[in-house]
């Protein structure tokens, strides 16, 4: 029997060697039979802990790995890169906008 693949989007990489993925559908509304998109989440097990959020993943039904856990990793298609902010460079780039701003007002 064929393990279900399904292919999704990272939404969260925070826990170790498990990350969860969202996939989207379309379902259709019963009144208006418009196509609403939907999305499930699975918790996958992610071994190398190599998938980061935004990813495009591909992922395959598995045996319980933990209480959530039912899919694994099988590859990585798309790498997205992510500029990592620190909220302390936000604060810091507002003190100084802020600064900036007080500047003009006196002149």
């Amino acid at each position: 029997m064929a393990r279900r693949q399904r292919t999704g989007t990272v939404l969260k990489d925070k826990n170790d060697k498990s990350v969860t993925v969202g996939v989207s559908w379309l379902q259709p509304d019963r009144i208006y039979k418009k196509a609403r998109r939907m999305q499930s989440k699975f918790v996958v097990h992610d071994e190398q802990n190599s998938a980061t959020v935004g990813d495009r993943v591909l992922i395959e039904e598995a045996r319980p790995t933990s209480k959530t856990k039912r899919w694994r990793l099988v590859s990585i298609i798309e790498k997205v890169d992510v500029a990592e902010v620190q909220p302390a460079d936000l604060v810091s780039e507002a003190a100084l906008s802020g600064a900036d701003a007080s500047e003009e007002s006196e002149d």
